[in-house]
């Protein structure tokens, strides 16, 4: 009989042994899953970052090859054609001309789509100002009830651009500190500088085969507070004629926790790869997963 005691010990101990491996197997792999959802959701919220930011640019560079000269002729209704960048049917643009600076005021009222198949409405007013002595040109943007996509933008951007760079290619300094707020209510705040270099399609007024190559760091802080660092680690590479970045690689940090984002090879596609923690994610450009 006490050997039948201690046999029936030796299993209910086995048993109790067995089951909390389960359940801490089963904790762990909760754990690790929810993580893995987590961190693909901070990468897929950096791409929407990107995406804003590169479409907002594409927008003050198309309108400023149209109308940047504005100010040598004084001529308010001058416009330069740009083929492959027409203006959305919902948009009206006013200008205002003093001796340095052309504001320019674009407006999406109730909203449209543009050649990028990007949904706008609102207002972007920019400020374009031209140092002559230092061969410069500064453009200010500020937003006025802006959406971009259902996501509202707010802040502010100032660019530099000088005219060639040590390659002999324009180049564009961008510092940014804009707020972008999803229709959930989550929101992020980007502070940082981005170096944007035209190294294609330069000069010809076709606006498909214009190629930019971006560089640059910043730090995003989201609704809950908790704030992160991102770097360019391979150059973003943007295609004018594509709606998303083609190529390029993007580090965010957080307490030396890495997620990498890679952009592809560049072909246009919808389509990035994260990673982390020996993990890889796809990343469907333009779908933030909430």
């Amino acid at each position: 009989m006490k050997h039948l005691k201690k046999i029936f010990a030796g299993i209910a101990i086995l048993t109790i042994t067995g089951l909390m491996l389960t359940s801490c197997e089963s904790d762990d792999l909760k754990l690790d899953t929810e993580a893995n959802v987590q961190n693909l959701e901070i990468a897929t919220t950096q791409t929407e970052i990107d995406n804003v930011s590169e479409e907002i640019n594409d927008i003050g560079e198309s309108i400023y090859l149209m109308y940047g000269n504005t100010i040598a002729s004084k001529d308010s209704n001058t416009k330069y054609e740009i083929q492959g960048r027409e203006l959305p049917e919902c948009l009206t643009i006013s200008k205002i001309i003093t001796f340095d600076k052309i504001n320019i005021t674009l407006d999406y009222g109730d909203g449209c789509s543009n050649n990028n198949d990007n949904y706008l409405s609102g207002k972007i007013m920019l400020a374009i100002g031209f140092n002559i002595g230092e061969k410069s040109i500064s453009i200010d943007y500020t937003f006025d009830n802006f959406y971009f996509n259902g996501k509202l933008v707010e802040g502010e951007m100032h660019k530099t651009k000088q005219k060639m760079n040590d390659n002999g290619n324009p180049v564009t300094t961008i510092t940014k500190n804009i707020k972008i707020t999803w229709e959930d209510g989550a929101f992020v705040t980007v502070q940082g500088e981005r170096q944007r270099e035209w190294v294609e399609g330069f000069g010809n007024k076709i606006w498909g085969d214009n190629v930019f190559s971006i560089t640059g760091t910043w730090k995003t802080t989201r609704k809950n507070g908790i704030v992160r660092t991102a770097k360019i680690t391979t150059p973003l590479i943007r295609k004018a004629a594509c709606k998303f970045i083609v190529s390029g690689i993007v580090e965010i940090n957080k307490n030396d926790k890495i997620i990498t984002i890679d952009y592809g090879n560049g072909e246009c596609d919808n389509l990035a790869m994260g990673y982390s923690n020996g993990k890889e994610y796809e990343i469907q450009l333009g779908k933030r997963k909430k």
